[in-house]
Parts: C-alpha cells; sequence; structure tokens
C-alpha cells in the first residue's frame, strides 16, 4: 500500500510587515496572559491576506493560510501560482528552513531541497567539499557520499573545477552541481524550485529527465515549482495551485493548469500603468500605456490568426537615455517564449531621448496559431542594465479567423510563428515638469 510521506494538516504562516524586531513588551505581555489562560495567541489571527496589489491596513500578513494536502510516495507534484502566491515559503515549510506559525507538517524520509541559486553551499569551500557537506546535511554517510561522488560530477558537468571554490562558479554552474547532489544523494524526497531556469536548455531538459527517473524508477517524491507550465506537464501527474495563501485546486494537474492559466488572463491593454508594476526599473524610464490591437481590423483584444499586429505603448524619460533598445517577448500560455523582437535604432536615427513622453509604435506581422499569448515589454540599456520591464503584463487573443489574401500583403514568415517588429515609430507627446 502506498503511503503518504507528507502530511500538512491546518498550517499557516503569518510575517511581520515593517521593520524586523520580536515585537513589543505590549504584545508579548499579551502572549503570556493568554498562554497562561489556556487561550490561543491573540495576534496569530489578526492579519491579511498577502495581496501586492491592494494595500493593507495592518503590519501583519497570511503568506500561507489553512494549507491541507497530503503527497503520496512516488509522486511527482507540481505547486504551481503567481509571484508572491506562497510557493517558496510552503517549499521553504516542507525543507525545514523555518516552521509554521500554526498547524502541523508530518514528513517521513530525507528530504533533499534545492530552493535557490548554491542552496546548501559554501562559497569558501570547492565544489568536492561541498558535496560531502550538503551529503551530511541530509544525513548522509561518507562511503554513501563517495559511492555517488563520480556520477555526481559526471552528471553535473563541472569535473575541471570541482577542486575550486565555487565562490568562483558562475550561476549556472552552481545550479548545476548543486542539482547533481540533490538528485543523486539518497534522498526520498527531492524539492526543486525555479532555480532551475538559470541552467541553459540542455540542462534543464537533462534535469526534468532526471527528475522523472527519480519519480517513476526509483519511487521517490518530486516536489516541483516551475512557472514553464509545458515542463510542469511534461514532469507532474498531481498539482497544487497557490493563490494569495491559500490552495485553490489540488488535483490532477491538467486541471490545475488550465485554472491556473484562466486566471493569468490579463488586460488587453492598459490606460495608466504605475511604477509599482515595473520589475527591476532603475527609476529612470518607465511605460505609461499600452495596448495590443490588429492593425486592419482595429480590434484591440481579438486578432485574426493571420493579421499583421500594431503594440502601442507611450513611455516616460526620466533622465535623458542613451544607447539603448526595446523588446517585445510573446509567450504561449504554458510559459514558452514564442519569439524576441527587439528595436535597431540604427535603421532609424534613435540614438537618444531626452526626458519626456514619447509614444511608440511597432508593427509586427504573425501567424500565431489560435489562443491566448502573454506579451513582455522591456527597455534595457546597451549594456545590460533594464530600465523598465514589464513581465507578461497583458495578454491577447488569436482568433481561428483568417483575415484573408490582400493585395500588396507580405506572406514571408521568420521565427515559425512571429516576425519580428518591421516598423517602430517614435513620436515625442510631451516633455516632462
Amino acid at each position: 500500500m502506498v503511503e503518504n510521506v507528507i502530511e500538512v494538516s491546518n498550517v499557516s504562516k503569518l510575517y511581520r510587515l515593517g521593520e524586523i524586531g520580536t515585537g513589543t513588551l505590549s504584545r508579548d505581555l499579551h502572549r503570556m496572559v493568554a498562554r497562561m489562560m489556556g487561550k490561543p495567541d491573540p495576534f496569530l489571527k489578526v492579519g491579511q491576506l498577502n495581496d501586492r496589489a491592494v494595500k493593507g491596513t495592518g503590519d501583519v500578513v497570511y503568506s500561507l493560510q489553512d494549507l491541507d494536502f497530503s503527497i503520496r510516495e512516488g509522486e511527482a507534484v507540481a505547486i504551481i501560482g503567481k509571484n508572491g502566491s506562497g510557493k517558496s515559503t510552503l517549499l521553504k515549510l516542507l525543507s525545514r528552513v523555518t516552521h509554521p506559525t500554526t498547524g502541523e507538517i508530518r514528513i517521513r524520509g530525507r528530504i533533499a531541497s534545492l530552493l535557490e541559486v548554491g542552496t546548501g553551499f559554501h562559497p569558501e569551500l570547492t565544489g568536492r567539499e561541498n558535496i560531502y557537506l550538503n551529503g551530511a546535511i541530509l544525513g548522509m554517510r561518507k562511503r554513501e557520499i563517495r559511492r555517488r561522488f563520480d556520477e555526481i560530477v559526471d552528471y553535473s558537468e563541472v569535473e575541471r573545477y570541482i577542486d575550486t571554490p565555487v565562490k568562483r562558479y558562475s550561476s549556472g554552474m552552481y545550479v548545476r552541481l548543486a542539482f547533481a547532489v540533490a538528485a543523486h544523494l539518497e534522498s526520498e524526497i527531492l524539492i526543486v524550485d525555479e532555480v532551475l531556469a538559470v541552467g541553459d536548455a540542455d540542462f534543464q531538459n537533462k534535469c526534468l529527465g532526471k527528475m522523472k527517473n527519480v519519480s517513476s524508477q526509483q519511487g521517490r517524491t518530486v516536489i516541483f515549482v516551475s512557472h514553464n507550465m509545458a515542463s510542469v506537464k511534461s514532469l507532474c501527474r498531481t498539482g497544487l495551485l497557490l493563490d494569495r495563501g491559500r490552495i485553490i485546486e489540488n488535483g490532477p494537474v491538467d486541471h490545475v493548469i488550465n485554472r491556473y492559466l484562466n486566471s493569468a488572463v490579463r488586460s488587453s491593454h492598459y490606460d495608466a500603468i504605475t511604477n509599482d508594476m515595473h520589475l527591476l526599473a532603475t527609476g529612470e524610464a518607465y511605460f505609461r500605456s499600452l495596448e495590443v490591437k490588429s492593425i486592419h481590423t482595429d480590434q484591440i483584444n481579438a486578432i485574426p490568426f493571420d493579421a499583421p499586429v500594431s503594440i502601442n505603448f507611450t513611455f516616460e524619460c526620466m533622465v535623458p537615455l542613451r544607447n539603448f533598445f526595446f523588446d517585445i517577448k510573446i509567450h504561449s500560455r504554458e510559459g514558452v517564449e514564442i519569439t524576441l523582437s527587439q528595436s535597431n535604432w540604427s535603421n532609424y536615427g534613435y540614438h537618444t531621448l531626452e526626458t519626456g513622453v514619447y509614444a511608440m509604435k511597432a508593427e509586427i506581422e504573425n501567424r500565431l496559431q489560435p489562443g491566448i499569448y502573454f506579451l513582455t515589454l522591456g527597455a534595457h540599456k546597451a549594456d545590460g542594465t533594464t530600465y523598465a520591464y514589464l513581465e507578461n503584463i497583458l495578454s491577447f487573443e488569436v482568433l481561428n479567423i483568417s483575415y484573408g489574401d490582400r493585395e500588396g500583403y507580405n506572406q514571408t514568415w521568420t521565427h515559425g510563428f512571429f516576425r519580428p517588429a518591421t516598423d517602430w515609430n517614435l513620436e515625442r507627446v510631451t516633455e516632462n515638469f
């Protein structure tokens, strides 16, 4: 009979916002009196859901609230949800990095976790030493680690640097060695966060294959977190969908993914983009409005599958910008990047933008398959600095309707589905005050 290796019962995790501290004397007295009277902590039930888009009134929030689920031996389980939904907090609880505020977590077996680049590694130690250190942390004996050592090094493909301190490794080398250690040491449960995205495509596929083998052939439990729904679907059979710290779907991975993708559909245009919607923004420039529409039909949220697309946005420069470029990424609902299109200012003569607001229009020919797609918009300096970045900021739908043949319409396609922008038009709207 297959038994549960992880059981989570009524688990919640509270965090205090603002300055880090142990609390106040008044709160400590309230807690002491409640404990003496046999009552629960009066501050555990004070708080709000972890919704980043809403300004709260309290100083305590639930990162996770009232979670109940179990995971059976040998299962490959996906935990998915938007950024800030509580996925990483849950993995930290399962890995015993931190403890739940309320509730109980019962785990049968040893856990190997890869939560972020370099988890469990000491930067001053060599790769060889960190393999033994990581194994010791997992409760392995030295002879167990030695037996798997050559296999770990061979899998990680960093043999030449195995006696070099890992502080000199690139992030990709870090992840390669860390995953190899976690996957090959003899733990019953393997937990992998989104850290695999740091690796190259070949290594990601290699890791997915290893996790499938670990689950299906070796009977070990795998818990996987990723925003790439194609990877999730290929590896996992069941899933948990988190939203603002709560489980809103628990079941077959196809059902969980469909609910997540349907809930992720965003507006097809924005008239007022705020500063806090930007990721990695330096504060020197911001996108202010954005829309995607069909050029010929002028529809905003519904585009015939062979109709050209116009991506229109306004861009505000807080300081003069030099030697920069825009890029536009299109992702499928499953998180697969379809194409990347970048502005080439050498064709248009734009090298410097003074302070002010500019209207931008990029016309793109497409032959995307019918479905829903997401758009990411960025502005970057030539040296890699990111001025403004809106990730998956809006969605648009490509209809199963053909626009038809038109005179003078060029049907030469590149990138298979999406052609890079053929025209970038920039116009200054206003000056900054």
